[in-house]
């Protein structure tokens, strides 16, 4: 009995897979073809089945980008860079795509710390470091198991040495894949689907106007109270805004 729900259960996936890559030939199809409504219903089924990736988001973003819809296009491609921060395509198209947002929001000045952050540590996924932390892990024991069995001291020196730079770049590599984790877990960020919206210095609709922000734009949630959510923007300003006029990047 339990090979025949094994069996059931392999053959229900193999459907499945077929189906999502038939949806993906026929999304890819409807795209060249410039029907970019009847490729995004193609690719949002695939998303139903549960069959997510970082090149499905990117041709859901160049889909909704054909179209001129701003907000979901920026969407679309932050979220195939959350899968898979090294998208080059999806970084690419994600610049072009703000250009067409009206919000020109100026950063606050990063510290040094913050750009290594940036350029080296959001390079990658914290699945990806922690495969990365794995593979120095065991590369780590095999030196030193080399070391500790070698009788030549030329040898003996060269593996003691590799072994300590091994576990050195696993103690970093383990490092950033505990602080990206906590990153991806602790912070919440969204995009304005609102053509505009008012954000306000209180939770409340008579609460006084603080700033304007237009679809597209980037923000971070900081603080949740009934259907208003607190953020902020890249040059630091905090307001409240209606839940429903943002969208949570998230991808489960």
């Amino acid at each position: 009995m339990k090979k025949v729900i094994i069996l059931l259960l392999l053959l229900s996936q193999q459907l499945f897979s077929q189906g999502k890559d038939e949806l993906f030939e026929k999304g890819n199809e409807h795209y060249k073809l410039a029907n970019y409504s009847e490729a995004i219903s193609s690719y949002q089924e695939i998303e139903a089945l549960g069959f997510i990736s970082s090149e499905l988001y990117y041709n859901l973003g160049n889909c909704y980008y054909k179209l001129n819809q701003v907000a979901p296009a920026i969407y679309n491609y932050e979220k195939a860079l959350l899968i898979n921060p090294l998208n080059e395509d999806a970084q690419s198209n994600l610049v072009f795509a703000k250009r067409l947002t009206i919000d020109a929001i100026e950063e606050l000045p990063k510290t040094i710390f913050q750009k290594l952050d940036t350029s080296l540590v959001k390079k990658l996924s914290y699945n990806e470091w922690a495969t990365v932390a794995v593979v120095f892990s065991v590369l780590g024991a095999i030196l030193f198991l080399l070391f500790y069995f070698s009788y030549t001291p030329s040898k003996k020196r060269l593996f003691f040495v590799t072994s300590i730079i091994s576990f050195l770049v696993l103690f970093i590599t383990s490092f950033f894949t505990v602080k990206e984790y906590s990153y991806v877990n602790t912070t919440v960020e969204a995009i304005i689907f609102s053509k505009n919206t008012d954000v306000k210095n209180a939770p409340t609709f008579n609460s006084e106007k603080v700033f304007t922000l237009h679809e597209g734009t980037k923000v971070r949630v900081l603080d949740t109270v009934d259907n208003w959510k607190k953020i902020r923007i890249a040059d630091g300003k905090i307001g409240w805004i209606i839940a429903d006029e943002i969208k949570i990047l998230r991808i489960f």
